[in-house]
C-alpha cells in the first residue's frame, strides 16, 4: 500500500539536513519511481555525496511540467521539538517532522501522483525535479539545469511546490550574500593609534550598510505585496579579535541584499563595495594597505512571473483559487526562469510559517489539497 502519508512518513526518516548527503533518500526516490517502470536521471555534486533526481512520466519528446522540490532540510540542533523530528509524528490533524513543510510535504504528494499517472495515458509529460543543497543557497539544482540546457526538449512551466498554503505565488525576492573582511594591522592595545582596528573598519562599512538601507527604504522600489515593501540589507553574523590587549588586525561579517525583481541587487553591491573603498581610506594613513575583501556566499534570482500569463493562469486553475501572492522567501523558480526561460510559480502545501522552526508541521488538509490539486494537473494532461 502507497499514500502520501506512507511517503511522507518514509521521507522524513531521511535526515537529509543540508551538510549531510542526501544519496540515502534520492535512492529511495529513484527505486520507487523505478518498480512504476519510471526512469530516473541522477546529477551529482562534485564528490559524489549528494545527487539531484529528473525524472519524465510521460512522452520524452513534448515539453511538460516540472514539479520542483528541494530534498535538504535544515537543522535541528538548538531546537526544543516535541517528538523526534526525523520520526513523523501525527497529532489532531497535523504531521509532524523535520522537512514536513519545507518541503518533503509536495514530494510525497509527487510520489503519490507517480501511481496514478501511470494509470493514466499522458499527451503532456510531467516531470519531477528534486535537488539538493536549496537551502544554503539554490546550489545543487543549477547542475539539473544545466543537464537540462543540454536536452532537445525542455519543461512548459514548472511548478515550485515550497509551502505556499497552495496560493498561488508568482514572485519573490532575490538574494545575495556576502562575508566581508577587513584586513587592519595589529598593535599592542597600549599603542593603539599606532594599529589601524579592523573592528572599527568593519563597524564603520555596517554604518555604511545601514545608511544604504534608509536611503533604499525612503527612495528606492516599493511593492505592497510583500510583508517587507522594498529591498532589505542585513548583516547576520560577525567576528573579530583575539584578546583585548592587541588592537585587532581582521574581523568579518556576513551581509545579505534581498531585492525586489524591479531592483538591481549587484548595482546595490556596488555601493557597498565603493563605501569600503571610502572606509578603508580612512585607516591607510596608519595602514597604507588597509582594506575589504569580498566572498559571495549565496546567490540566486528574484522571481517575476506576470500574473495573467498562461503558466499562473493554468496553475490557478489547478488550485481553484483566483487570487495571486508575492513571497519573502527565496525559491529554486528564480533559476529555471532565468538560466531556461521556463515560466515559474510557486505553489505547495504547508506554511512557512512553521518552516525551520521546531514542531514544523504539515495538516493532512493542506496534503488532501495538494493532491487534489495534482489530481486535477493529471487531468489536464491526459484529457
Amino acid at each position: 500500500m502507497h499514500s502520501t502519508l506512507d511517503y511522507l512518513e518514509k521521507l522524513i526518516a531521511f535526515p537529509t539536513v543540508s551538510r549531510d548527503s542526501n544519496l540515502a533518500l534520492i535512492g529511495f526516490v529513484a527505486e520507487e519511481l523505478r518498480s512504476l517502470g519510471i526512469a530516473s536521471t541522477l546529477v551529482h555534486n562534485e564528490d559524489g555525496k549528494k545527487a539531484n533526481l529528473w525524472a519524465t512520466i510521460g512522452p520524452q519528446d513534448k515539453p511538460g511540467i516540472a514539479l520542483s522540490g528541494h530534498t535538504d532540510v535544515v537543522p535541528v540542533e538548538g531546537q526544543n521539538w516535541s517528538s523526534d523530528p526525523f520520526q513523523l509524528n501525527a497529532r489532531d490533524g497535523k504531521y509532524y517532522g523535520r522537512g514536513s513543510a519545507d518541503m518533503k510535504g509536495f514530494i510525497a504528494c509527487c510520489l503519490n501522483l507517480a501511481h496514478a499517472a501511470m494509470k493514466r495515458r499522458l499527451n503532456t509529460p510531467i516531470h519531477f525535479a528534486f535537488s539538493y543543497d536549496e537551502e544554503i543557497g539554490c546550489i545543487g539544482v543549477r547542475r539539473m539545469l544545466d543537464m537540462l540546457k543540454t536536452m532537445p526538449v525542455r519543461p512548459r512551466l514548472c511548478i515550485v511546490g515550497e509551502p505556499t498554503m497552495l496560493q498561488v505565488v508568482t514572485a519573490h525576492k532575490g538574494k545575495l550574500g556576502y562575508r566581508v573582511t577587513a584586513h587592519g594591522l595589529e598593535a599592542h592595545s597600549s599603542l593603539a593609534p599606532s594599529g589601524a582596528n579592523a573592528i572599527y573598519m568593519a563597524c564603520d562599512l555596517i554604518a555604511q550598510i545601514r545608511s544604504i538601507q534608509e536611503d533604499i527604504a525612503m527612495k528606492g522600489p516599493r511593492d505592497g505585496d510583500y510583508d517587507v515593501a522594498y529591498t532589505t540589507l542585513h548583516v547576520g553574523k560577525m567576528a573579530g579579535g583575539e584578546v583585548m590587549n592587541i588592537v585587532p588586525n581582521n574581523a568579518t561579517f556576513d551581509f545579505e541584499i534581498r531585492y525586489l525583481p524591479e531592483d538591481d541587487g549587484t548595482a546595490i553591491m556596488a555601493r557597498i563595495e565603493q563605501a569600503a573603498e571610502v572606509v578603508a581610506r580612512n585607516f591607510q594613513g596608519v595602514f597604507p594597505a588597509a582594506h575589504f575583501s569580498f566572498v559571495e556566499l549565496q546567490s540566486y534570482p528574484a522571481l517575476n512571473t506576470p500574473i495573467d500569463s498562461e503558466a499562473v493562469n493554468f496553475v490557478r486553475a489547478l488550485t481553484g483559487g483566483n487570487s495571486t501572492g508575492k513571497i519573502t522567501f527565496g525559491t529554486e523558480g528564480g533559476l529555471f526562469q532565468q538560466e531556461l526561460g521556463i515560466p515559474a510559480v510557486v505553489c505547495g502545501p504547508g506554511s512557512i510559517a512553521v518552516a525551520h522552526k521546531p514542531d514544523e508541521y504539515v495538516s493532512g488538509e493542506q496534503l488532501a489539497l495538494c493532491d487534489a490539486m495534482l489530481g486535477r494537473l493529471l487531468d489536464r494532461l491526459s484529457g
